[in-house]
């Protein structure tokens, strides 16, 4: 008679405790991999997130900021009644418009009053209702 046989455990391979340590690294990084996804898309989403720089206070003064924006003219001829103003100009950057001469309507007809042919002004010009008017005007330094 043959002895009763003894249960044995089942045999493992060297490399099966490698498999197992491969499988729970590759899970590992794939949910790290899409944490990280997941939070390069929310700062997509909101591009504020990560734009440390606005938190910085501007360096331009107001003032110089104004002056920047505003061009640079000669008065040519001015219209008392037609409330017009003939001004040689630079570039005027807001309107995206090369030097030339021409005219525009004053918002203040103060201003007509107050400039004469051949001063040089700084002013910024908009194009309002289909018209450049003249916005804010002074005196060139």
């Amino acid at each position: 008679m043959n002895p009763p046989a003894i249960p044995r455990e089942p045999r493992r391979s060297s490399h099966s405790g490698i498999r197992t340590m491969s499988t729970l690294l590759l899970r590992c990084g794939l949910g790290l991999g899409l944490g990280v996804a997941l939070a390069l898309d929310a700062q997509a989403a909101d591009p504020r997130a990560a734009d440390h720089g606005a938190h910085a206070a501007p360096t331009v003064s107001a003032a110089a900021s104004a002056a920047a924006e505003m061009s640079s003219g000669e008065v040519r001829r001015i219209d008392q009644e037609r409330r017009r103003i003939t001004l040689r100009h630079g570039e005027i950057r807001s309107l995206d418009m090369p030097p030339m001469t021409m005219v525009f309507v004053v918002k203040d007809l103060a201003w007509l009053d107050r400039f004469k042919v051949g001063d040089r002004v700084l002013f910024r010009a908009e194009k309002i209702d289909g018209v450049f008017t003249v916005t804010e005007m002074a005196p060139a330094p």
